[in-house]
Formats: structure tokens, sequence, C-alpha cells
């Protein structure tokens, strides 16, 4: 039975990460291109301060949570879950070295001014926000596929705990 909480609580803060991940690509970046330099540095700079706390709490939970599932199962779900893990790390490590250094940077430019190649770096900080949000949308399909296996097809620990 705790197997399904684990395997409950991996989806589901997996799906908000790579929800919120997709929700910024798809909407607050086209969002960035759309309205003058000043207004998104000013309002960029804010949103990183108010998504620090959230945004590592998300994919703390989901890392961990996707390792304790992986310990926990064998076979083809170990690999599932393991692989989930791995990517929600990744998307960490690209946020944390790639995006949140161009953050700092930003944060300088809303109360001074871009330099001149500020457009250069804010499309480097897309591609990074790309590669994330990959790697977490990747990661809930494993989830979601290791949710979706027949019980019983290898030897699945759900049926024991």
């Amino acid at each position: 039975m705790l197997i399904r909480y684990v395997k409950g609580l991996a989806l589901l803060s997996t799906g908000a990460l790579a929800g919120a991940f997709g929700y910024g690509a798809a909407n607050l970046v086209p969002t960035f291109d759309a309205v003058p330099l000043q207004m998104r540095l000013s309002f960029h700079a804010r949103l990183m301060e108010m998504n620090g706390i959230t945004m590592q709490g998300a994919m703390a939970l989901s890392a961990l949570s996707a390792a304790t599932l992986a310990v926990m199962t064998r076979g083809t779900p170990r690999w599932l879950a393991g692989g989930a893990g791995l990517l929600v790390l990744a998307s960490f490590l690209i946020t944390r070295l790639g995006n949140v250094p161009i953050n700092g940077r930003i944060k300088e430019w809303a109360v001074t001014s871009a330099p001149p190649d500020h457009a250069e770096i804010l499309d480097r900080w897309e591609a990074f926000n790309n590669a994330r949000t990959g790697a977490a949308f990747a990661a809930f399909v494993l989830l979601i596929l290791l949710v979706l296996r027949r019980p019983g097809v290898e030897s699945d620990p759900e049926d024991t705990l």
C-alpha cells in the first residue's frame, strides 16, 4: 500500500513541475518577447524571486519521490522511476547552472540597463528553459508509464506491500 502513495506523490509532484515549466515555456516566454525590454526585465526579476522556493521545492519533491520509488521497485518500474529521477535532477542542474546565473544578470539589468549582447543572453536563457522543460516532461511521461503498467507483468512490489 505504501508504494501506491509514493507513486501518487511522484506523479503529482513531477506533473506539477512539468506543468509549471510548460506554462512558462508556452505562455510566459512568448509574453516576455512581446513586451518592451524593461518591462520584461522587471517582471522576470520579480517572477524569479517568487519562483525560487516553489520550483526548488517541486524539483526536490519530484526527485526524492522518484528515487524512493526506484528503491522500492524492481525491473522495469525501477528503471522508469530511476530515469524519471535522473531527468528531474537534470532539470535542476540546468536551472541551477544555466538559468539561475542569467536570472542574476537580469535582476541587475532591471535596475540598471541591459548590455548590448542582451538578446543573445536572453536567447540562451530560453534555450536552458526549453531544455529543463523537456527534461521535466520526459520525467513525467516515465512516471505515467510506470503507473499505467499492468500489475503482474513483472514482479511488482505493489502485490506484496
